[in-house]
This record gives C-alpha cells, sequence and structure tokens, in this order.
C-alpha cells in the first residue's frame, strides 16, 4: 500500500478522533497527540495538518478517503487499517524496518501517544471503584481494548467453541494471537541467569511504559491497578490474549518465582473480598504442572464462569476440625476437593492443612511420590471464587513425576495426545478451557479434506500426526468411509458433509481434552482411583 504524506494526514486525524471518541484523550489533548505522533513517523505537518480534527475521518477499510457529514464515526473506522498506514509510511520513510516485531514494537508507542498516564487511570478507577467494583473493571477492562494493549482484531481470529463431554461443556479455543510453548522451555527458563535484563520478565510491574526490544514486547500502552494483598504490593491487569471475557492478571510487585504457600490462599480470597464478581486462580508452582510463566508470582482471574465451576461434587467429605466447612471431591476429570465457607481465615486454615498433608503424600499405587532425589513433586493449583455470600476454594492436587516412559510427566498429557495438545496443564485448562495451538486450524482443515478426498491419512505430513486418532474417531460415523464417499456425488451433498465433518472434527477435539484433563488427574476417574483419593483425604 502506498503511504503518501497526505494519507498519513489523514491516518493521524483519524487515530486523534478516535482517541478522542473511546475517551482516551480530552479535546485539550489533539494537538498535543497529533503532534506526538507526527514525531515519531519523523514527520513535520509544515502547518498543513489540522492538528484538531474537525472533518470527517477517514475511512481505511477500502482505501479510499470519505469526508464530510457522510463519513462513519471515528470509532467504528478500523483501527487495525490506520495504524497499517502509519506504519507503512514508517516503513517507507526508514524510521523501523519490515517485520512482524518491529512493526509491533512500533504500533504500540504510537498508541502510548493516546494512552492516558498511570496516574489518572487509577484515579480513574478508584473515582469508578466507589460506585462498585463492576464499574472499576468495566472502565479499566474497556481502555485496556482501546488503548491496543488487547487487540481486538487479532483476538477475533482465534477460534471458539464449546464440547460437551461426559464433565460438562468444555471450552475449546485454537489460538492464532500467541506461540505454542515446549515443555522443557518453560522449565529451562526457571534455571536461566536472569543477569541485568529489564525489565527481567514480561510480567514486572516495570513493564510499564517500556519501548520493548525485539526480545520483549513494547508496553507503553499498558496501565496498572496496585493493590494490596496479604500486606504486599501488587498489581492488576489484562491479558494481551484474553482467553476468555475480562481474563485478568494479578502480579506480585516483587520478581519472584511462583510459590503455593498458606499466602496464596490468603491473597485469592483477598482479592474476591474487593472484586467478588471474578473468579481468580494460581498456576502451580512446579514445572510440568505450572504454567507457562513460573518465575514471576502471579495469579489469573476474570469475569467468566468456567466449567469446572458448574461441575458438582460427587461425594460430600468432611473435616471433624471444621464443621462449619462444607467440602466434596468435585465431578471432574482432575482431582479437585472444593471448600465452601463465610470466613475466609478458616478456609485459608483448613486448605493450608490440606496443601501440607499433600506435599509429603506418597502413594506408590497412585504413581504418587512426595520426593524423589530430594526433589519437590507434589503442589496444588488453587481456584478461588463467591458462591452467593460464601467464598469458595477449589485445590486441584498435582504430582509433576516424570518416568522414561512418561518423560514430559506422568500426570501430564500422554505422547498419544501430543498431536493435539503437548504443552503444560495450566490454571486456565485445569477449570476446563482449552488453548489449543495455532497450527491445529491448518491441520484440522486439511484432515477434513484428505478424509473427504478418501486419501490414506499417513501419506500427508499434516495429517500423518491425526491418523490413528481419526481412524478411531471415523469408525463412530461409516458416513465417511472412502466407500461410501465415492457414492456421493451431488455436490451439495458432499458439502453439506464436510460441513458436518468439521463439526464432528471439533467434537472429538474436546472428547481428546477431556482425556488430556484426565491423564493430568493424580488419582484416576476409576473405582480404584476414587478408593487412592479418599485415602490421602484420610491423612488430612
Amino acid at each position: 500500500m502506498e503511504a503518501g504524506f497526505g494519507k498519513v494526514q489523514d491516518a493521524v486525524s483519524a487515530l486523534v478522533r478516535y482517541g478522542l471518541e473511546t475517551g482516551l484523550i480530552e479535546q485539550e489533548d489533539a494537538v498535543f497527540a497529533a503532534n506526538s505522533i507526527f514525531s515519531l513517523l519523523c514527520a513535520d505537518p509544515s502547518g498543513e495538518y489540522d492538528a484538531a480534527p474537525s472533518c470527517g475521518p477517514v475511512d481505511f477499510t477500502d482505501g479510499q478517503q470519505t469526508a464530510g457529514a457522510n463519513a462513519p464515526a471515528a470509532e467504528e473506522a478500523q483501527l487495525e487499517q490506520i495504524l497499517q498506514v502509519l506504519l507503512d509510511y514508517a516503513v517507507e520513510q526508514g524510521v523501523i524496518e519490515e517485520g512482524i516485531t518491529s512493526r509491533d514494537l512500533f504500533d504500540t508507542k504510537i498508541m502510548g501517544c493516546l494512552t492516558p498516564r498511570p496516574s489518572e487511570v487509577i484515579r480513574r478507577f478508584t473515582e469508578n471503584y466507589r460506585v462498585s467494583p463492576n464499574a472499576a473493571t468495566d472502565y479499566f477492562y474497556k481502555l485496556s481494548q482501546d488503548c491496543d494493549y488487547i487487540r481486538r482484531y487479532r483476538i477475533k481470529k482465534d477460534r471458539k467453541w464449546i464440547a460437551p463431554t461426559r464433565y460438562g461443556d468444555l471450552d475449546i479455543t485454537i489460538n492464532l494471537s500467541k506461540p505454542e510453548k515446549d515443555p522443557k522451555a518453560i522449565a529451562a527458563a526457571l534455571t536461566k541467569k536472569q543477569g541485568d535484563t529489564y525489565p527481567k520478565c514480561l510480567l514486572c510491574c516495570q513493564n510499564v511504559g517500556y519501548a520493548g526490544r525485539m526480545d520483549h514486547p513494547a508496553r507503553q500502552n499498558i496501565r496498572l491497578i496496585p493493590l494490596s494483598l496479604a500486606d504486599e504490593q501488587w498489581f492488576m491487569q489484562y491479558s494481551p490474549y484474553v482467553y476468555y471475557n475480562e481474563h485478568c492478571i494479578v502480579l506480585s510487585g516483587e520478581h519472584r518465582p511462583m510459590k503455593i504457600e498458606r499466602k496464596t490462599f490468603r491473597r485469592l480470597l483477598q482479592f474476591l473480598q474487593k472484586f467478588p464478581h471474578y473468579t481468580i486462580g494460581s498456576n502451580a508452582d512446579l514445572p510440568i504442572v505450572g504454567g507457562s510463566i513460573l518465575t514471576h508470582e502471579h495469579y489469573q482471574g476474570g469475569r467468566y464462569t468456567f466449567a469446572m465451576a458448574k461441575a458438582p461434587c460427587r461425594e460430600r467429605i468432611t473435616f471433624r476440625a471444621f464443621p462449619e466447612i462444607e467440602a466434596g471431591i468435585v465431578d471432574w476429570p482432575m482431582s479437585v476437593i472444593r471448600l465452601d465457607g463465610t470466613d475466609p481465615d478458616r478456609l485459608v486454615e483448613l486448605a493450608d492443612r490440606i496443601l501440607s498433608a499433600w506435599r509429603g503424600y506418597t502413594d506408590e499405587t497412585a504413581d504418587v511420590l512426595a520426593f524423589s532425589d530430594g526433589e519437590p513433586h507434589n503442589t496444588i493449583t488453587p481456584i478461588a471464587r463467591m458462591r452467593g455470600e460464601k467464598f469458595e476454594l477449589d485445590l486441584v492436587l498435582r504430582n509433576n513425576r516424570t518416568t522414561q516412559e512418561y518423560p514430559l510427566g506422568i500426570f501430564h498429557p500422554h505422547q498419544e495426545l501430543h498431536h493435539i495438545k503437548k504443552e503444560n496443564i495450566g490454571l486456565i485448562e485445569v477449570m476446563g478451557l482449552a488453548v489449543l495451538p495455532a497450527r491445529l486450524l491448518g491441520e484440522m482443515d486439511v484432515l477434513a479434506r484428505e478424509i473427504m478426498a478418501g486419501n490414506d491419512l499417513r501419506q500427508n505430513e499434516q495429517t500423518a500426526p491425526h491418523a490413528d486418532w481419526a481412524d478411531s474417531f471415523l469408525r463412530k460415523y461409516p458416513a465417511y468411509s472412502a466407500a461410501e464417499l465415492e457414492k456421493v456425488t451431488d455436490p451439495a451433498a458432499r458439502a453439506a458433509l464436510r460441513e458436518e465433518l468439521d463439526r464432528i472434527i471439533e467434537k472429538e477435539i474436546g472428547l481428546v481434552f477431556a482425556q488430556v484433563l484426565e491423564h493430568c488427574a493424580v488419582f484416576a476417574d476409576t473405582e480404584k482411583g476414587h478408593v487412592q483419593f479418599e485415602q490421602f483425604i484420610r491423612t488430612v
């Protein structure tokens, strides 16, 4: 796309108006914002530009200017298209190099010219909080999207669907905005020397306003809300990938490794006291069973009801020293103890006793060892929410042992499921939302085409890893045998079969995800596993 200077002037005008319409800036900020953007572009308006835009905005969706009364409202113009014009100009003028990373660094710098200063965001958040916690998070979430920290035009490309399983409806997403991480790389990050790197990681509070570099994203448009949890400095932000509604991250003000301890439960429940409309949880603190970032203590939450929260208890249990707390084993593929009570201090006390008991628990019949060669294996993934007037804690028992047979983890997705999911099963997946790699989108399309063509799936590089799985589920759908498909010659009928096949594949992916969670259960959802689970509970 040619990005001449006149076009750039229009784009700057449209972007400034976008800032005004979304409330990122006030009218008094318009000249300042426009000049800041021109400065980044190394462009001088030279008196030809009206820095306080009063004319109609520009519609960049077709590359043509539309001015005057018939122009669409500025906020309706595609932000992605406006930024593309500015980025193309920056590349043509040699301000930045061509490349996705260079463009992402630069468009974040541009949006930083429109993003309110941290003190202003905190002030407005506080004002809204006086109205209600909901009003405060509504304001902050909208800001995080409007300033393009959450890139809505990328997120909307993610594929999402619901998959019915024996454990209820699971959420399945194919992530197109974040690369897949290898479990070994995650573990290696724990031992990597931090050196003088600044910021030390993506979750440090020092990221606010950071210009970024080729191996670290720019953060001029990120804002944090300070919180006090368990008498410590913490912050809240939103995830740039928003896997679910209002997906927030609550991070420690200190760069320190993940740790599940008594204070963890206290912090989670204190967060709920501040934001009772949110769910909040923590990844486990050990490799394999933890999340993708174990080097900085943080929690994840949001305004979303996960499948796990809808699951009932399959069995009620009692802890004699805590008669006022309702407890049970959740009917869920993983091993989960649920606690409900009105007194957060008592919940913290019981949760800590369960954690202490589990840290030291061994049951060789279930392949559970607390330690081997001095290395700890047992930990917990905790999740907290409000259930009416009561606090609810779900404690998911985790173990990260490896063997020669299962080098990535005994309680990790096993090898036969890696064609769908190989990554660590962290907090989000534990709660019933699958985050699957982007590669699957293309592979599933090729898989469906090869099935419809009656081809040998093992002869295609993209479908070969899925061949055994496809063979197993296609037995349930005889209409898709090569012999039956040959009989269908009508194009409309074949199109209908293909459309149905896409739905079948989505359903079967959901069933695989349920298996993934079953593999991660320390006590299997079988009669033997139930007995083993009850034996552990008696030790508490």
